[in-house]
């Protein structure tokens, strides 16, 4: 039986024991997400959820963001089990008032409470053009920039700060032990004529936890500068991240990752939902993300020429001389769908820490998946 960690991370990390360096094999998306959907069918969730969270793994994989993708499963499942993680939970609206609207998650999927959220803050953006959502209390909700896309699809602008409440991840600037979450940050921006949506979406920590796993999983290094030891040294090691007592992310950035890193703890955490990643809202066998989100109607914000006037920005910007080694300058979110496009022709490339936990968790579950991951 999956074993159920009181610790995330060390959920996520323990499918990997044994199998550093090994192969990676490429599989076609849309059997990937079938493989998926059975996997969460056989775990709860009704057929709706089931394809929402199996399409939003799948299209972090197929983005590029792996961290993000099907190997989340290894902390999900045991989530479940161990009653952190609820199927077939909805968004429920808790307050509004003018613009303002909180929603509450009820522990559920995150990639279903978060969108649920985000439609509804679309349908406020679009009658009153503007629209401040707080979301709380909701699993895991995954690769933030979708949401930003559903925004920028919608034609609205979003700005979003998530923060993360579990057993801390990143050190403070010039700290040596784990304060902070990996609290993302996500800036969408509706296409033009000529200009493709703008989506930025970061971490505000240096490395994402979720790449520290993947990592792990191909039995790589990480690169200098982002990982500190338990003692708080530098190190290359993925592995510091999913030992008791951890070793810490560095902030992106310096003090100024770390500062949009503690605005994020701010806005998500302690003004919108009153849980801030402190030792009295933490729980380590818990993942929980709350999200702050500002959308509007770029139409309604006083400049009629906008998407004429971000056109000549870009096009400013692209009209760069590129440095030694670079084709050209690339806006936010163009090599995710440059990955995209790859994927969906080569396959997404799964290492074999991934493909054996994916096999895993269907043997105990009694599905077979060998034949969609072949």
């Amino acid at each position: 039986m999956t074993e159920i960690h009181k610790d995330p991370f060390a959920a996520a990390a323990s499918f990997n024991a044994g199998v550093y360096g090994a192969s990676v094999r490429p599989v076609q998306a849309d059997r990937l997400a079938e493989a998926v959907r059975r996997l969460l069918r056989a775990a709860g969730s009704d057929e709706e959820e089931a394809r929402v969270v199996a399409d939003h793994l799948v299209e972090a994989n197929l983005r590029g963001h792996d961290s993000h993708g099907v190997g989340m499963l290894s902390m999900y499942m045991p989530a479940i089990a161990a009653g952190l993680l609820r199927p077939n939970r909805h968004a429920t609206v808790i307050g509004e008032s003018g613009p303002f609207l909180s929603v509450a998650g009820g522990s559920g999927y995150g990639q279903v409470i978060a969108r649920e959220a985000t439609d509804l803050a679309i349908a406020r953006a679009r009658r009153d053009g503007l629209a401040v959502l707080s979301l709380r209390d909701s699993h895991h909700i995954g690769r933030v920039g979708s949401y930003g896309e559903q925004c920028s699809d919608a034609g609205l602008v979003a700005l979003v700060f998530v923060n993360v409440v579990t057993r801390p991840a990143v050190a403070p600037h010039d700290g040596t032990r784990p304060r902070l979450g990996t609290n993302p940050i996500c800036i969408a921006v509706p296409a033009t004529q000529a200009t493709p949506a703008l989506i930025l979406d970061f971490a505000t920590s240096a490395v994402a936890v979720g790449k520290c796993r993947v990592a792990m999983g191909k039995g790589q290094e990480m690169a200098p500068g982002l990982l500190l030891d338990q003692q708080g040294n530098s190190t290359r090691d993925p592995g510091v991240m999913f030992q008791d007592p951890s070793g810490a992310l560095l902030p992106l950035g310096g003090h100024k990752g770390f500062g949009l890193s503690l605005m994020c703890d701010v806005l998500a955490g302690a003004l919108a939902s009153a849980m801030p990643g402190t030792p009295a809202h933490q729980d380590s066998g818990r993942v929980m993300n709350n999200m702050f989100a500002i959308v509007f109607d770029p139409a309604r914000g006083g400049n009629a020429q906008w998407a004429a006037d971000l056109d000549d920005l870009v096009a400013y910007i692209r009209d760069t001389p590129t440095a030694p080694g670079a084709d050209s300058i690339q806006m936010p979110g163009e090599p995710e769908s440059r990955t995209r496009r790859l994927r969906l022709a080569d396959g997404i490339p799964l290492d074999g820490a991934t493909l054996a936990m994916l096999d895993s968790l269907g043997r105990e579950r009694g599905v077979d998946l060998a034949d969609l991951l072949a």
